[in-house]
């Protein structure tokens, strides 16, 4: 519509995106701190292998990445995507020095932590004169491209120091929405043929991704998956510094500073989520509870026997610590949304 056509609606939106994730934050303090927390911290993992140094990259394994990006453009990019794919011959030697060089330094280029947040109305049939829109974010390419470079390298040592949590399907090699459900149908299937009642619980989390904590999630990556010096450099050179813009036509919101989450639109976004989310799997472990997850959907159940009310017991305990957990790592449990169903 005309009306949000203008660099006020612009602010309007930046200002209601910022406001929303600052709320959260502040809502998880005073909840944190108005309670005796009796869950102690979660440790990183003994004995975990590291990594200090990305490989650099050459011309085929360049190429390669680049063919298998889709071609989105962001308003940020010199030259729109396809036209970049089919003239990239001629850019090659220039982006894999860039590429390189971030690799080897240790540092993202600043030039490629802006986001363009383009907002999208939820349903056309909501009022636009409110704010009911989904910020997409949008990203220059070239930050895409060492992402993926980077992704590529992240996902061979998780997959081969086994940092992976067992029963997380989102983002990951051969996992998908698929599996996740195969996995929870079959075991509840199992229960029920086995004469068992099961308890299922579907955890719903507020703009989980935009509140995750950077000094927390550094922690992650270098105590629970063993990333230390340039990589760990480059992850916190990565999240840091960061800014985005709202975009409505021709109408442009003053930068904003980002002070939290995993870059929405970004590919290395949702496997720090993954790794951000590691210690809820031990909480589950620790109290003998199955659960399965995908990205921030987490699916948490247990099985009873006739007349064995047990499970009832740990599965409230397990819900108790996983709210402390997630109040002490910047996450909010929707509880409205959160649902919970017998089969």
């Amino acid at each position: 519509p005309p009306d949000l056509h203008s660099t006020q609606k612009c602010n309007e939106f930046a200002a209601f995106y910022t406001d929303k994730i600052e709320g959260i934050r502040r809502a998880i303090n005073i909840s944190t701190s108005n309670k005796n927390v009796g869950l102690p911290p979660c440790s990183g993992k003994s004995n975990v292998a590291e990594i200090a140094c990305f490989n650099v990259i050459d011309s085929k394994t360049l190429v390669e990445t680049v063919t298998q990006l889709k071609p989105s453009t962001c308003c940020l990019d010199s030259l729109p995507t396809n036209l970049f794919k089919n003239v990239f011959d001629c850019l090659a030697i220039g982006i894999l020095q860039i590429v390189n060089n971030s690799l080897k330094s240790g540092n993202f280029p600043k030039a490629l932590k802006t986001a363009v947040i383009k907002p999208l109305l939820k349903k056309r049939s909501l009022d636009t004169s409110i704010i009911n829109n989904r910020p997409i974010s949008n990203l220059p390419f070239i930050s895409k491209i060492i992402e993926k470079v980077v992704l590529q390298q992240l996902n061979h040592f998780l997959a081969s120091t086994g940092c992976y949590d067992t029963f997380q399907s989102g983002f990951r090699p051969l996992h998908t929405t698929e599996t996740a459900l195969i996995k929870v149908v079959n075991d509840i299937r199992l229960n029920t043929d086995s004469g068992k009642t099961s308890i299922l619980m579907l955890l719903d989390l507020s703009a989980a991704f935009d509140t995750v904590d950077h000094t927390i999630l550094l922690d992650r990556l270098e105590n629970w998956v063993g990333l230390s010096g340039t990589v760990l450099d480059w992850f916190r050179s990565y999240l840091q510094n960061r800014n985005y813009f709202v975009s409505i036509g021709d109408f442009v919101s003053e930068s904003t500073n980002v002070m939290c989450g995993v870059p929405q639109g970004s590919i290395l976004g949702p496997s720090l989520f993954n790794i951000y989310m590691l210690p809820l799997g031990q909480i589950m472990h620790n109290n003998n509870i199955d659960h399965h997850c995908y990205a921030d959907d987490t699916q948490i159940y247990v099985s009873l026997s006739p007349n064995d009310y047990r499970p009832i017991d740990l599965l409230c305990q397990c819900i108790e610590q996983v709210k402390d957990w997630m109040c002490r790592n910047f996450l909010q449990l929707n509880e409205d949304k959160t649902e919970i169903i017998v089969f």
